[in-house]
């Protein structure tokens, strides 16, 4: 079995002239969440409906659990769930006969057990008998993900899961999918324009732009080493403190502040200590290393550099 059981490579997909997925590359690491992020228009839809065979890429594998759906289509798909939009549910039936419905529609055999189970899992036990219309959105959204994991999926894709749902719901779904990864071993992958709730939820999120991975960024405080900080000081002289911190990267003034950009954070020690060598006086240091930070800091250089 691999570690990985979600592998994109060489994804392409055009559309009349608009190239709008360009050589993307990612791998999802067993029992991990991920987030999947980028501004609209970026291909995170597209990218998405090509994993679940909606749409056929141009060139490139999609390959799960070690079969590529090009070639084994039938047992790549039987080893993923999605929402790619709304839940695909019947209101008129109820949430028992929605479940029974789509056992029978499933290529393998469902037992009672199994849809017992889910029920479980999505924690809908008291409502299997109402109809699904008089369902909130959350449990809608909870029945949807019910339905998607009745055929033991080892990876769900989830297309904007939180959308419309109040804050209660959003906290319950996030319980719900981190125990689904940690419990079960699922690999996620979250597509959502809410960052907080990524930084929240997800333990790596991939950022794409116009159709490309522009990189992948752990949630993992352990591993923030490895990441790139804007570090904001607050320091006099602040002329002084530019021209020292100027030989250290990109500066520029914010405020009374001075942030220099794409730091380790192992090396912000050492930027201090170089200021109060020269008598620079340092009244407070802060960094950025908050997913937000990181995703406007990728998307926005990538627009300064095609302008």
């Amino acid at each position: 079995m691999t570690d990985f059981p979600l592998q994109i490579k060489g994804l392409n997909k055009s559309f009349g002239k608009n190239h709008i997925i360009k050589d993307m590359n990612f791998q999802l690491k067993r029992g991990q969440i991920y987030g999947f992020l980028g501004p609209n228009g970026s291909g995170k839809t597209t990218t998405i409906r090509m994993i679940v065979s909606l749409i056929a890429p141009d060139s490139g594998d999609v390959i799960i659990e070690g079969k590529n759906v090009r070639t084994s289509r039938k047992e790549a798909l039987a080893q993923i769930g999605a929402i790619v939009e709304d839940p695909d549910l019947y209101g008129y039936l109820t949430g028992q006969q929605n479940l029974e419905h789509f056992a029978r529609l499933s290529h393998q055999s469902i037992s009672k057990e199994r849809i017992k189970e889910v029920v479980s899992l999505v924690e809908l036990e008291g409502a299997m008998k109402k109809k699904v219309k008089s369902y909130s959105l959350g449990m809608k959204q909870r029945l949807g993900i019910a339905v998607s994991l009745l055929h033991r999926p080892s990876v769900l894709i989830l297309d904007e899961p939180t959308n419309g749902l109040d804050p209660k719901g959003i906290r319950d779904l996030r319980s719900y999918l981190q125990r689904l990864a940690k419990e079960d071993g699922v690999t996620l992958l979250v597509s959502s324009h809410q960052l907080s709730e990524i930084e929240t939820l997800c333990d790596r999120a991939i950022v794409i732009k116009k159709g490309e991975v522009v990189d992948e960024i752990s949630m993992n405080e352990d591993e923030r080493t490895e990441q790139t900080l804007t570090v904001k000081i607050e320091a006099k002289p602040a002329t002084k403190a530019f021209e020292i911190l100027s030989t250290y990267g990109t500066v520029k003034q914010n405020g009374t502040a001075v942030e220099l950009e794409k730091q380790s954070y192992e090396e912000i020690p050492d930027i201090v200590a170089a200021l109060i060598k020269e008598q620079v006086h340092v009244y407070g240091v802060t960094y950025q290393n908050r997913l937000e930070d990181a995703y406007f800091t990728l998307t926005e250089e990538r627009e300064e550099e095609v302008s």
